[in-house]
């Protein structure tokens, strides 16, 4: 088993930055990608980004954020972050970090482990 925690979320005003945290612990050698998903009220879940944990693997952003978001991470602390810039009132969402073995994918059942999800409110 994989667990993922993540912290980081909060209140900020649009145009301002905010950094999420995902912290990987136990099986964490099986894991080959991690990402980041976001769930607005009253819609489905829907991917945001994703990266591979392997030096010089590939890393994909949804159209949505392209160009705004950066998904860095440290290996050494398990932990992937999401960097959130030029924040906009629709990024507003319960923001879900998963993990998963194999290729990276986009789809929400392609992921195996899910923290339980940090709130960002942006507002206008």
């Amino acid at each position: 088993q994989v667990q993922l925690v993540e912290s980081g979320g909060g209140l900020v005003q649009a145009g301002g930055s905010l950094r999420l945290s995902c912290a990987a612990s136990g099986r964490t050698f099986s894991v080959d990608h991690m990402g980041w998903f976001r769930q607005a009220p009253g819609k489905e879940r829907k991917f945001v980004a994703a990266t591979s944990r392997w030096s010089g693997g590939a890393t994909y952003y949804a159209d949505s954020v392209k160009g705004r978001f950066t998904i860095p991470r440290d290996n050494a602390k398990a932990t992937v972050y999401l960097q959130m810039n030029s924040l906009k009132p629709e990024d507003t969402a319960l923001y879900y970090c998963a993990a998963k073995p194999g290729a990276l994918q986009v789809g929400e059942n392609d992921y195996d482990y899910w923290g339980q999800g940090t709130q960002v409110t942006v507002s206008s």
